[in-house]
Protein backbone atom coordinates (compact mmCIF):
# COMPACT_ATOMS: atom_id res chain seq x y z
CA UNK A 1 0.00 0.00 0.00
CA UNK A 2 1.54 3.55 -1.35
CA UNK A 3 2.76 6.41 1.02
CA UNK A 4 -0.43 8.32 -0.38
CA UNK A 5 -3.05 5.71 0.48
CA UNK A 6 -1.93 5.42 4.32
CA UNK A 7 -1.99 9.73 4.59
CA UNK A 8 -5.57 9.43 2.91
CA UNK A 9 -7.57 9.09 6.07
CA UNK A 10 -5.98 11.49 8.07
CA UNK A 11 -6.51 14.10 5.52
CA UNK A 12 -9.74 13.34 5.42
CA UNK A 13 -10.35 13.65 9.42
CA UNK A 14 -8.75 16.69 9.61
CA UNK A 15 -11.02 19.82 10.97
CA UNK A 16 -12.32 22.27 8.97
CA UNK A 17 -12.32 25.79 9.82
CA UNK A 18 -14.27 26.86 11.44
CA UNK A 19 -17.11 28.94 10.00
CA UNK A 20 -18.34 32.81 11.42
CA UNK A 21 -20.47 35.46 10.53
CA UNK A 22 -19.74 39.25 9.95
CA UNK A 23 -21.84 42.19 8.73
CA UNK A 24 -20.07 43.46 5.40
CA UNK A 25 -22.75 46.03 4.15
CA UNK A 26 -25.43 48.26 5.71
CA UNK A 27 -28.10 50.65 3.62
CA UNK A 28 -31.25 52.33 4.57
CA UNK A 29 -34.02 53.56 2.64
CA UNK A 30 -36.72 55.69 3.61
CA UNK A 31 -39.97 57.78 1.86
CA UNK A 32 -39.50 61.04 0.58
CA UNK A 33 -42.30 62.64 2.60
CA UNK A 34 -41.74 63.67 5.95
CA UNK A 35 -44.79 65.02 8.07
CA UNK A 36 -44.02 66.95 11.06
CA UNK A 37 -46.34 66.42 13.95
CA UNK A 38 -48.15 69.39 13.28
CA UNK A 39 -50.86 68.12 11.33
CA UNK A 40 -50.95 65.05 13.93
CA UNK A 41 -51.05 67.14 16.93
CA UNK A 42 -54.12 69.04 15.40
CA UNK A 43 -56.00 66.36 14.40
CA UNK A 44 -55.96 64.68 18.14
CA UNK A 45 -56.50 68.47 20.04
CA UNK A 46 -52.79 68.00 21.70
CA UNK A 47 -49.83 70.32 20.89
CA UNK A 48 -46.80 69.22 19.08
CA UNK A 49 -44.73 69.26 22.55
CA UNK A 50 -47.69 66.90 24.10
CA UNK A 51 -46.25 64.21 21.14
CA UNK A 52 -42.54 64.68 21.46
CA UNK A 53 -42.77 64.52 25.80
CA UNK A 54 -44.75 60.97 25.52
CA UNK A 55 -42.74 59.50 22.61
CA UNK A 56 -39.78 61.90 21.08
CA UNK A 57 -40.88 61.70 17.59
CA UNK A 58 -40.84 65.18 16.27
CA UNK A 59 -41.05 63.63 12.88
CA UNK A 60 -41.74 60.35 10.43
CA UNK A 61 -41.00 59.29 6.71
CA UNK A 62 -44.64 58.11 5.12
CA UNK A 63 -44.95 55.89 2.56
CA UNK A 64 -46.58 57.24 -0.99
CA UNK A 65 -49.05 55.58 -2.83
CA UNK A 66 -47.91 52.88 -4.39
CA UNK A 67 -44.81 52.31 -2.34
CA UNK A 68 -44.25 49.86 0.09
CA UNK A 69 -42.19 46.99 1.39
CA UNK A 70 -41.00 45.23 -1.40
CA UNK A 71 -39.64 48.94 -2.87
CA UNK A 72 -38.43 50.05 0.06
CA UNK A 73 -36.42 47.11 1.15
CA UNK A 74 -35.41 46.83 -2.41
CA UNK A 75 -33.78 49.75 -2.01
CA UNK A 76 -31.78 49.73 1.44
CA UNK A 77 -30.46 46.03 0.11
CA UNK A 78 -28.98 47.53 -2.90
CA UNK A 79 -27.50 49.95 -0.81
CA UNK A 80 -25.83 47.17 1.44
CA UNK A 81 -24.91 45.17 -1.60
CA UNK A 82 -22.95 48.12 -2.80
CA UNK A 83 -21.52 48.80 0.55
CA UNK A 84 -20.67 45.66 1.03
CA UNK A 85 -18.93 45.37 -2.52
CA UNK A 86 -21.19 42.38 -3.30
CA UNK A 87 -23.10 41.17 -5.86
CA UNK A 88 -26.89 40.19 -5.42
CA UNK A 89 -25.58 36.76 -7.59
CA UNK A 90 -23.58 36.10 -4.79
CA UNK A 91 -26.15 36.14 -2.30
CA UNK A 92 -27.33 32.42 -0.72
CA UNK A 93 -30.68 33.73 1.45
CA UNK A 94 -32.77 36.39 1.36
CA UNK A 95 -34.64 36.97 4.65
CA UNK A 96 -37.28 40.16 5.10
CA UNK A 97 -38.14 41.30 8.46
CA UNK A 98 -41.90 42.46 8.30
CA UNK A 99 -45.96 43.07 9.89
CA UNK A 100 -46.65 44.73 7.44
CA UNK A 101 -46.53 42.95 4.55
CA UNK A 102 -47.99 44.56 0.82
CA UNK A 103 -50.27 41.37 0.19
CA UNK A 104 -50.44 37.88 1.78
CA UNK A 105 -49.20 36.36 -0.99
CA UNK A 106 -47.09 36.65 -2.60
CA UNK A 107 -44.33 37.88 0.40
CA UNK A 108 -41.94 40.64 0.44
CA UNK A 109 -38.91 38.09 0.09
CA UNK A 110 -39.25 36.66 -3.71
CA UNK A 111 -40.33 40.96 -5.17
CA UNK A 112 -37.44 41.75 -3.07
CA UNK A 113 -34.83 39.42 -5.01
CA UNK A 114 -36.28 40.07 -8.36
CA UNK A 115 -36.07 44.03 -8.03
CA UNK A 116 -32.13 43.33 -6.74
CA UNK A 117 -31.40 40.74 -8.97
CA UNK A 118 -30.65 38.00 -6.61
CA UNK A 119 -32.84 35.54 -8.55
CA UNK A 120 -30.48 32.56 -7.76
CA UNK A 121 -30.99 33.00 -3.45
CA UNK A 122 -33.85 31.65 -1.52
CA UNK A 123 -36.23 34.32 -0.08
CA UNK A 124 -38.83 34.33 3.02
CA UNK A 125 -40.31 36.55 5.17
CA UNK A 126 -40.13 36.21 8.81
CA UNK A 127 -42.49 38.14 11.37
CA UNK A 128 -41.37 38.80 15.02
CA UNK A 129 -42.90 42.81 14.88
CA UNK A 130 -40.09 45.29 15.96
CA UNK A 131 -37.97 42.45 16.65
CA UNK A 132 -37.69 41.07 13.34
CA UNK A 133 -34.54 42.90 11.66
CA UNK A 134 -32.20 40.92 15.06
CA UNK A 135 -34.33 38.13 14.97
CA UNK A 136 -33.40 37.37 11.35
CA UNK A 137 -29.50 38.20 11.48
CA UNK A 138 -29.36 35.58 14.51
CA UNK A 139 -30.92 32.78 11.60
CA UNK A 140 -28.94 34.33 9.04
CA UNK A 141 -25.42 33.96 11.27
CA UNK A 142 -26.81 30.64 11.82
CA UNK A 143 -27.36 29.47 8.31
CA UNK A 144 -23.78 31.06 7.64
CA UNK A 145 -22.12 28.75 11.02
CA UNK A 146 -23.88 25.68 9.89
CA UNK A 147 -22.10 26.12 6.28
CA UNK A 148 -25.56 25.94 4.75
CA UNK A 149 -25.13 29.29 2.97
CA UNK A 150 -22.06 31.78 2.35
CA UNK A 151 -23.70 34.88 2.08
CA UNK A 152 -27.05 36.18 3.66
CA UNK A 153 -28.97 40.00 2.85
CA UNK A 154 -31.19 40.42 5.66
CA UNK A 155 -34.02 43.14 5.37
CA UNK A 156 -36.01 44.98 7.89
CA UNK A 157 -38.43 47.02 5.93
CA UNK A 158 -42.29 47.78 7.25
CA UNK A 159 -44.94 50.16 6.48
CA UNK A 160 -46.20 50.85 9.87
CA UNK A 161 -48.33 54.39 8.35
CA UNK A 162 -51.17 52.27 6.78
CA UNK A 163 -51.95 49.88 9.80
CA UNK A 164 -51.78 53.16 12.23
CA UNK A 165 -55.39 54.68 13.09
CA UNK A 166 -54.82 58.76 12.86
CA UNK A 167 -57.78 59.04 15.94
CA UNK A 168 -55.98 57.09 18.11
CA UNK A 169 -53.62 58.90 20.92
CA UNK A 170 -51.73 56.20 21.90
CA UNK A 171 -50.16 54.94 18.56
CA UNK A 172 -51.22 58.35 15.90
CA UNK A 173 -48.22 60.17 16.32
CA UNK A 174 -45.38 57.01 17.08
CA UNK A 175 -44.98 55.52 13.53
CA UNK A 176 -43.10 55.94 10.61
CA UNK A 177 -42.29 53.96 7.43
CA UNK A 178 -38.52 52.83 6.46
CA UNK A 179 -36.28 50.16 5.58
CA UNK A 180 -32.77 49.05 6.33
CA UNK A 181 -30.68 45.91 5.23
CA UNK A 182 -27.31 44.18 6.04
CA UNK A 183 -25.26 41.59 4.28
CA UNK A 184 -24.32 38.92 5.80
CA UNK A 185 -20.94 37.16 5.36
CA UNK A 186 -18.20 34.21 6.38
CA UNK A 187 -15.90 35.09 8.51
CA UNK A 188 -13.30 33.75 9.88
CA UNK A 189 -12.73 31.99 13.30
CA UNK A 190 -15.68 32.75 15.83
CA UNK A 191 -17.14 35.29 13.54
CA UNK A 192 -18.87 38.72 14.64
CA UNK A 193 -22.23 38.17 15.22
CA UNK A 194 -22.48 36.97 18.93
CA UNK A 195 -24.66 34.55 20.02
CA UNK A 196 -28.24 35.29 20.01
CA UNK A 197 -30.63 35.90 22.80
CA UNK A 198 -34.58 35.22 21.24
CA UNK A 199 -37.57 35.05 24.00
CA UNK A 200 -41.28 35.39 23.49
CA UNK A 201 -44.88 35.78 25.77
CA UNK A 202 -47.87 34.70 24.08
CA UNK A 203 -49.57 35.42 27.55
CA UNK A 204 -49.61 38.81 26.63
CA UNK A 205 -50.57 38.91 23.08
CA UNK A 206 -53.09 41.89 23.82
CA UNK A 207 -50.52 44.36 24.83
CA UNK A 208 -49.83 44.78 21.47
CA UNK A 209 -51.98 43.45 18.33
CA UNK A 210 -53.20 44.05 14.99
CA UNK A 211 -55.95 42.13 13.89
CA UNK A 212 -56.82 40.80 10.64
CA UNK A 213 -60.02 42.36 9.92
CA UNK A 214 -59.44 45.38 11.84
CA UNK A 215 -55.60 46.51 10.11
CA UNK A 216 -54.64 48.53 13.09
CA UNK A 217 -52.13 48.73 15.66
CA UNK A 218 -53.78 49.02 19.58
CA UNK A 219 -51.38 49.42 22.04
CA UNK A 220 -51.83 49.09 25.81
CA UNK A 221 -48.68 51.84 26.18
CA UNK A 222 -48.29 51.65 29.91
CA UNK A 223 -48.33 47.73 29.93
CA UNK A 224 -46.14 47.79 27.01
CA UNK A 225 -43.40 50.37 28.16
CA UNK A 226 -43.30 48.52 31.48
CA UNK A 227 -42.44 45.36 30.30
CA UNK A 228 -39.92 46.40 27.00
CA UNK A 229 -37.66 48.06 29.92
CA UNK A 230 -37.41 45.17 31.44
CA UNK A 231 -37.16 42.87 28.62
CA UNK A 232 -34.67 45.12 26.51
CA UNK A 233 -32.65 45.60 29.94
CA UNK A 234 -32.44 41.83 30.82
CA UNK A 235 -31.95 40.63 26.91
CA UNK A 236 -28.99 43.34 27.22
CA UNK A 237 -27.15 41.80 29.95
CA UNK A 238 -27.73 37.94 28.55
CA UNK A 239 -26.57 39.05 25.20
CA UNK A 240 -23.77 40.63 26.32
CA UNK A 241 -22.32 37.86 29.28
CA UNK A 242 -23.19 35.46 25.91
CA UNK A 243 -20.69 37.08 24.07
CA UNK A 244 -18.12 37.00 26.86
CA UNK A 245 -17.84 40.94 27.32
CA UNK A 246 -18.82 43.29 30.15
CA UNK A 247 -21.24 45.69 29.55
CA UNK A 248 -18.32 48.40 29.88
CA UNK A 249 -16.73 47.31 26.91
CA UNK A 250 -19.92 47.58 24.82
CA UNK A 251 -19.27 50.65 22.83
CA UNK A 252 -22.63 51.20 21.23
CA UNK A 253 -25.80 50.23 22.19
CA UNK A 254 -28.62 50.36 19.14
CA UNK A 255 -32.17 49.73 20.64
CA UNK A 256 -35.13 49.32 18.78
CA UNK A 257 -36.67 53.27 18.22
CA UNK A 258 -40.07 52.68 19.91
CA UNK A 259 -40.25 55.27 22.33
CA UNK A 260 -37.45 57.85 23.81
CA UNK A 261 -38.52 57.18 27.15
CA UNK A 262 -37.89 53.58 26.82
CA UNK A 263 -34.40 54.38 25.59
CA UNK A 264 -34.27 56.37 28.47
CA UNK A 265 -35.18 53.94 31.06
CA UNK A 266 -33.37 50.85 29.68
CA UNK A 267 -30.04 53.27 30.09
CA UNK A 268 -30.71 54.57 33.45
CA UNK A 269 -31.71 51.01 34.25
CA UNK A 270 -28.34 49.53 33.28
CA UNK A 271 -26.49 52.87 34.00
CA UNK A 272 -25.36 53.31 30.62
CA UNK A 273 -23.75 56.03 29.02
CA UNK A 274 -26.31 58.19 27.00
CA UNK A 275 -23.72 59.38 24.25
CA UNK A 276 -23.35 55.22 23.59
CA UNK A 277 -26.90 55.08 23.57
CA UNK A 278 -28.57 55.35 19.46
CA UNK A 279 -31.63 57.82 19.43
CA UNK A 280 -32.52 58.77 16.46
CA UNK A 281 -36.74 57.93 16.76
CA UNK A 282 -37.13 62.15 16.83
CA UNK A 283 -36.21 62.07 12.89
CA UNK A 284 -37.98 58.83 11.88
CA UNK A 285 -40.54 57.34 14.32
CA UNK A 286 -41.16 53.77 15.54
CA UNK A 287 -40.36 52.14 11.49
CA UNK A 288 -41.09 49.26 13.29
CA UNK A 289 -38.46 45.90 11.59
CA UNK A 290 -36.34 48.69 10.27
CA UNK A 291 -35.53 51.31 13.36
CA UNK A 292 -31.93 49.14 14.51
CA UNK A 293 -30.60 49.60 10.75
CA UNK A 294 -31.61 53.13 10.65
CA UNK A 295 -30.13 53.67 14.49
CA UNK A 296 -26.99 51.67 12.90
CA UNK A 297 -26.53 54.03 9.68
CA UNK A 298 -27.42 56.74 12.20
CA UNK A 299 -24.26 55.73 14.36
CA UNK A 300 -22.23 55.31 11.29
CA UNK A 301 -22.90 58.66 9.81
CA UNK A 302 -21.80 59.90 13.39
CA UNK A 303 -18.68 58.59 13.11
CA UNK A 304 -19.56 56.22 16.37
CA UNK A 305 -18.84 52.90 14.53
CA UNK A 306 -15.56 51.84 13.45
CA UNK A 307 -14.52 48.84 12.75
CA UNK A 308 -14.22 46.34 15.67
CA UNK A 309 -16.23 47.52 18.01
CA UNK A 310 -18.64 45.98 19.92
CA UNK A 311 -22.14 47.06 19.34
CA UNK A 312 -25.40 45.76 21.56
CA UNK A 313 -28.51 45.24 18.99
CA UNK A 314 -31.93 44.77 20.98
CA UNK A 315 -35.55 44.58 20.34
CA UNK A 316 -38.75 44.46 21.74
CA UNK A 317 -41.85 43.84 19.75
CA UNK A 318 -45.59 42.30 19.70
CA UNK A 319 -46.04 38.78 20.56
CA UNK A 320 -45.03 39.44 22.51
CA UNK A 321 -41.04 38.99 21.34
CA UNK A 322 -37.25 40.37 22.12
CA UNK A 323 -34.11 39.70 20.60
CA UNK A 324 -30.54 40.55 21.41
CA UNK A 325 -26.77 40.18 20.20
CA UNK A 326 -23.14 41.41 20.23
CA UNK A 327 -22.16 42.19 17.08
CA UNK A 328 -17.98 43.74 16.35
CA UNK A 329 -18.44 46.01 13.75
CA UNK A 330 -16.95 45.07 10.02
CA UNK A 331 -16.84 42.11 8.27
CA UNK A 332 -13.20 41.05 9.90
CA UNK A 333 -10.86 38.61 7.52
CA UNK A 334 -13.12 36.38 5.16
CA UNK A 335 -12.33 32.66 5.48
CA UNK A 336 -10.53 30.81 2.56
CA UNK A 337 -14.36 28.45 1.28
CA UNK A 338 -16.37 31.05 0.80
CA UNK A 339 -20.33 30.43 -0.58
CA UNK A 340 -22.19 27.44 0.42
CA UNK A 341 -21.42 23.69 1.05
CA UNK A 342 -22.66 21.98 -2.00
Amino acid sequence: MSDAVLTEPAALDAPRPRRGAAIAGLGIAVPEAVVTNEPIAARLGVTEDWIVARTGVRERHVAAPGEGVAELGAAAAARALDAARIDASQIDLLLVATMSHDELIPAAGPLIAERIGARGAGALDLNAACSGFVSALALAAGQIESGRAGTVLVVGSDVITRLTDPDDRSTAALFGDGAGAVVVTESAGEGRVGPAILGADGSARDFIRCSRSEALVRMKGHETFKRAVDQLASATLDAVAASGRRLDEIDVFAYHQANARILAAVADRLDLDRSRVIDCIGAYANTSAATIPLALAEAQEAGLLRDGDSVLLAAFGGGLTWAAAVVEWGAGEPTDEGGADG
